[in-house]
């Protein structure tokens, strides 16, 4: 952005400071019958220059409108930024993420980005609040949905594949977005889950879970990042130095914009750090926020602590400078109009809908399978039952951005349209003896059940995660019926339904699958198309194990079902129902013991691992393999398990494939004591396998070396 620094130099000289403070403003739509708009009053404080980015405003024609309020109106002509939370699609929906994480697929996870990014932009849209990296291990918190998962390791690689399909390599395309990684960080720490609770969790935790997926982010170029609602060790985010300019500005090198989260910084006043909007308006931007979104604090209370002494005029310029530098970045200065002129090419939504259908497909995670699945082609006589099982809208789950449930394919549709020949049985489930009658009469039941879309999402904690009574009361009659029953659940979190397990003759996690639900569930309950997703996030099989995950760390005294005082439940087991990538298919894998290519590693030297894997059922599948490594001697306790690596085979009946996986020394260092990441020397374990379940693991061991 250094050439265009001239540019932004003669505009800030040419600027007063009300209308600096506009380039720091945020405006949010009207809405009325219609849907978002623009009413005369903020129009007018656009060609004022009071405003510099608009949120949550659609639609091409009023966008554009807007835009010329501020190119042709307005005394400097700065182009608006219109941002809107673009999360898994714009008009045609994606997955939710955390389902779009059980794929596993880097290249998947960039392509619909890229979709995602082609359509928004078609409508004027220039940034989008995505990708979410909070690392997410509490499914009581609604916004689980949003994230990929329990791994810090999964989290970092979906950074950078969102930012660059966001972005591309070049912010001034027509069809760009700039991505916001948000929250930072820490935000999926909040007490018991619930949304916008206070957090506290330890440096390390900040340091190896929660800051990895960021600065992931930052070394993709992600354009800007928002602060998390929360506060961490008693200062909030939103007024954070230390975090926002000392960790990512200073020593992650972020000279992107800082957005705050929606009234986040009127809302210091609430947290108890700020008496008055001007005191906030001071602590968010001596922190390094840029823009405040919706709550007017910058405008009304800046100049006063201008006057005051409490912010400096330099502070304001450089934030000023950072907006600037991202508007031209875009291309809006010379184009600003190039994003919502031009409509969609001939047959790009047709793309993207079987792109959708892939990412569905792919997300789809096979929980357990007595044999059921998949149904043969010659099934007579189906069953599709329960309140989600022709909801399309459901289909969309939250933040849905331009998605229409007329435009989205139910299960009942998809099944359907896979069994043409078969007699398809429908019941909501609403008339229990309705449902019950269809479930006799059929050869096998396909039971839709779940959380509606909005159960899930931002300020949609549940303090149990479970299937919904009146859901269980269908199910379980449902049961009585004698029939296969292949029970699929909608939700953006784990359900905690252990009666179900225990019943259903198949259990699929479908998560929100997005616009082609329907279809993709088709495609895999015939086999049509072979099943690889697997569990981003360890799967609990009771609410008070929460919160669960795979990497936890040692204990001096660990769980022994022979001694009373060690680390255990005396109600439940410790560990979950289903582990962190846990998944089947229509097929069986053997693993072969992994190989190092060499028995120390030096600093600064590779190491190859590799693992045979054979098909040894049936089918053709896909499998994904994930490396994980222990350290079981170093200064500070480290994980059971860390993840450095996955990647995805596809195999034939009996064939072997041999995966490779590159490591570094970089890949056993951590933070030491101190913080200070660094290579200590000794041997690690080096484990491969089909998940995070010990019993299933293959391994072999490489000594590190400091010196030679």
């Amino acid at each position: 952005m250094t050439e265009d620094a001239p540019r932004i130099e003669a505009l800030l000289q040419a600027m007063t400071l009300e209308d600096k403070l506009g380039q720091l403003t945020m405006i949010r739509a009207d809405f009325d019958a219609a849907g978002s708009t623009l009413l005369a009053p903020k129009l007018a404080e656009i060609t004022a220059g009071h405003a510099g980015s608009v949120l949550d405003l659609r639609g091409a024609t009023a966008l554009i409108a807007a835009q010329k309020a501020a190119v042709e109106n307005s005394r400097l002509k700065i182009p608006l930024l219109f941002t809107l939370d673009v999360l898994h699609g714009y008009r045609t929906i994606f997955p939710v993420p955390l389902g779009e994480a059980a794929a596993f697929d880097p290249d998947l996870w960039e392509r619909t980005a890229r979709a995602a990014s082609v359509e928004a932009a078609a409508d004027g849209i220039a940034l989008t609040y995505a990708p979410m990296l909070d690392v997410a291990r509490d499914p009581r918190w609604g916004r689980i949905v949003e994230s990929a998962g329990e791994d810090a390791f999964v989290t970092a690689r979906f950074a950078e594949a969102k930012v660059e399909g966001f972005q591309t390599d070049d912010l001034s395309r027509s069809d760009a977005l700039a991505a916001t990684a948000k929250h930072f960080a820490g935000y999926a720490a909040v007490n018991a889950g619930r949304e916008y609770a206070s957090a506290d969790f330890s440096q390390r935790t900040f340091e190896e879970v929660y800051l990895p997926p960021f600065a992931a982010s930052v070394n993709a170029g992600v354009a800007a990042i928002m602060p998390a609602f929360i506060e961490m060790a008693g200062v909030p985010l939103t007024a954070h130095r230390a975090l926002l300019t000392g960790v990512l500005r200073e020593r992650l090198g972020f000279d992107g914009v800082l957005i705050s989260d929606f009234f986040a910084v009127a809302e210091l006043i609430k947290h108890g750090v700020a008496a008055d909007a001007a005191e906030a308006a001071a602590l968010a931007l001596n922190a390094g926020v840029d823009i405040d979104m919706a709550s007017g604090t910058y405008t009304d209370g800046l100049p006063e602590v201008l006057a005051r002494g409490l912010v400096r005029i330099e502070t304001i310029d450089a934030a000023v400078r950072r907006v600037l530098a991202l508007k031209l970045a875009l291309g809006l200065f010379d184009k600003p109009y190039a994003r919502g002129e031009h409509a969609l090419a001939p047959g790009t939504i047709d793309a993207h809908r079987a792109l959708a259908r892939e990412a569905a497909r792919k997300s789809i995670v096979l929980l357990q399978n007595n044999g059921v699945l998949p149904l043969s082609a010659q099934t007579g006589r189906l069953a599709v039952i329960g309140p989600l099982a022709d909801a399309p809208g459901e289909m969309l789950g939250p933040w849905r951005a331009a998605g229409e449930a007329s435009e989205a394919v139910s299960f009942l549709e998809g099944v359907k349209a896979a069994f043409p020949h078969a007699v398809v049985f429908h019941a909501s489930g609403a008339d229990i003896a309705a449902a019950l009658e269809a479930a006799r009469s059929a050869d096998a039941v396909i039971l839709c059940i779940g959380e509606t879309a909005n159960m899930s999402g931002e300020a949609n904690s549940r303090a149990r995660p479970v299937v919904p009574d009146a859901q269980r009361a269908l199910a379980e009659a449902v049961f009585g019926a004698g029939k296969p029953v292949v029970a699929v659940l909608t939700s953006g979190r784990p359900l905690i339904a252990p009666w179900l397990f225990e019943k259903a003759d198949a259990v699929i996690a479908a998560w929100f699958l997005g616009s082609e639900a329907g279809n993709a569930l088709g495609d895999i309950l015939g086999g049509a198309v072979s099943l690889s997703g697997k569990l981003p996030l360890s799967w609990p099989l009771d609410a008070g194990q929460i919160p669960i995950f795979y990497g936890e760390r040692p204990t001096g005294r660990p769980a022994d079902p022979e001694n009373h005082d060690t680390s255990k439940y005396i109600d439940v087991p410790n560990e979950p129902l289903f582990p962190f990538g846990h998944g089947l298919t229509y097929t069986r894998f053997d693993y072969g013991e992994p190989r190092a290519s060499a028995e120390t590693l030096k600093p600064g030297e590779c190491l190859t691992v590799e693992v045979d894997i054979t098909n040894i059922g049936g089918m053709a599948a896909e499998e994904i393999v994930y490396l994980f490594i222990r350290d079981p001697l170093a200064s500070v306790t480290r994980p059971f398990l860390e993840l450095k690596a996955f990647t995805k085979i596809k195999t034939l009946p009996g064939e072997r494939a041999t995966v490779r996986f590159a490591l570094t020394t970089a890949d056993f260092s951590f933070p030491d004591a101190d913080a200070v990441r660094r290579i200590e020397p000794g041997e690690i374990e080096i484990l491969t396998g089909p998940s995070a379940d010990a019993a299933l693991l293959t391994r072999c061991r490489v000594r590190v070396v400091t010196v030679d």
